[in-house]
């Protein structure tokens, strides 16, 4: 889970016409408040057993969750990434590995939607596919790359027609168990003066595709992110969609994927520090306290106080989130340093800040939340997956730099 992208300036590039308004009815939630009651009933024991999420899955599938960001002419809901965003952090709240889970379809999705709407029709056979009910896995992370985006340890070997067969290990495959179609990339050394990132589909029924059983984590454990050896699985021409550079650029495909995963990602998180500010009040007012003639921890000054820090703390990301996923909705924003300071910092304020919403919240919520069996306690270990994901401390704070001051000058001289 190193990071996309690498502290490097991009060039400028305008914005897109903005999309269009789905045409469907957009108040209707997209979720239940049951089908959520349902999901978190089960995710401590998906925790538990360290199990896919299955039910969970099937109830998304059936309410047409995953086709949330798939234009309607595709057989979608077509909602927007703002509505998509708020849907997602009341599903993190409920159970935080299956929305995290989830989000790296709805990635692929928002990104398929997006280059759509800008009139880049390379990606109309995803919104097509899961508008019919594929589910779309993330084949990007690799051991040792942290040049993700820009770089790759995979081999992708062109075929003649167009084709590529991918060779290499990718890990953090969430949705393992469940994806039907994996989106990765590789790199294609066939001509050392001219090499090039290919970015395409395969499909999981294609030979040269397995699935290692080797998720076992503190947290997180039922999104079932196992790694996944590709051993000359071949990607068709007509899913091959980028040969790009190597190195970094502002091609829509990448700045797509960036935006619409740092977005998702924050929503996921800030759904964990929302679940653990409600945990955190009904603690306080459930805990007694001798000192104070046996009243709730709710009347205790210190308690409260720490309390109000997480009503400022979770009031404070709220909006930040929105106002991101509402720009790229939007298409008003301009691609370069800048754009890419504001996604990645987004990433790094929301899962510091919901670290610290949880950290503090067991501590109003006492020896209790230190039970294996407490649902702060899982909330304790999910959350630690945030410092993890692309963009990381350092290179948020990298990207931010050179946002005002430039790349960092590499010269010995």
């Amino acid at each position: 889970m190193t990071e996309f992208l690498p502290t490097m300036a991009l060039p400028e590039t305008s914005p897109a016409a903005p999309v269009s308004a789905p045409d469907n009815d957009q108040n209707k939630p997209l979720l239940s408040d049951r089908t959520l009651v349902g999901i978190r009933s089960r995710a401590a024991g998906y925790d538990r057993a360290n199990a896919f999420f299955t039910e969970d899955l099937a109830e998304l599938v059936a309410a047409g969750y995953l086709r949330a960001l798939v234009p309607t002419r595709f057989g979608g809901l077509g909602r927007t990434l703002q509505q998509t965003v708020h849907a997602q952090t009341r599903l993190a709240a409920h159970a935080p590995a299956t929305a995290l889970a989830v989000n790296m379809h709805l990635i692929w999705t928002g990104v398929a939607a997006s280059l759509h709407a800008q009139g880049d029709h390379s990606l109309d056979f995803l919104l097509e596919e899961a508008g019919r009910g594929e589910i779309f896995a993330f084949g990007v992370s690799e051991p040792g790359n942290d040049l993700v985006l820009f770089g790759s340890q995979t081999d992708a070997r062109p075929q003649q027609g167009g084709g590529y067969r991918f060779t290499g290990t990718k890990v953090f495959t969430s949705l393992s168990p469940a994806w039907t179609r994996l989106g990765t990339l590789g790199l294609d050394s066939s001509d050392l003066a001219d090499p090039a990132i290919v970015w395409a589909f395969l499909e999981r029924a294609d030979a040269g595709i397995r699935s290692k059983d080797d998720w076992n984590t503190l947290g997180m454990r039922a999104s079932q992110s196992q790694s996944t050896v590709l051993d000359g699985a071949l990607a068709r021409p007509d899913r091959v969609v980028r040969r790009l550079p190597v190195g970094p650029n502002g091609d829509p495909l990448v700045a797509g994927i960036f935006a619409t995963f740092e977005i998702l990602l924050s929503a996921v998180y800030t759904g964990i520090g929302q679940r653990a500010l409600e945990l955190a009040v009904a603690g306080a007012n459930l805990r007694t306290s001798l000192k104070n003639d046996g009243r709730s921890h709710a009347q205790d000054p210190v308690a409260r106080w720490r309390v109000g820090d997480l009503v400022i703390a979770m009031d404070g990301i709220y909006p930040q989130i929105d106002a991101l996923a509402r720009t790229v909705d939007e298409r008003s924003f301009t691609v370069g340093p800048a754009w890419f300071a504001q996604l990645s910092g987004l990433k790094y304020r929301a899962t510091q800040n919901a670290k610290f919403v949880v950290d503090t919240a067991v501590q109003i919520a006492g020896g209790s939340a230190y039970s294996a069996s407490s649902e702060l306690g899982r909330l304790y270990r999910d959350v630690l997956a945030g410092l993890f994901h692309p963009s990381d401390a350092d290179s948020a704070h990298a990207t931010a730099a050179a946002s005002v001051l430039g790349p960092l000058d590499l010269s010995t001289s």
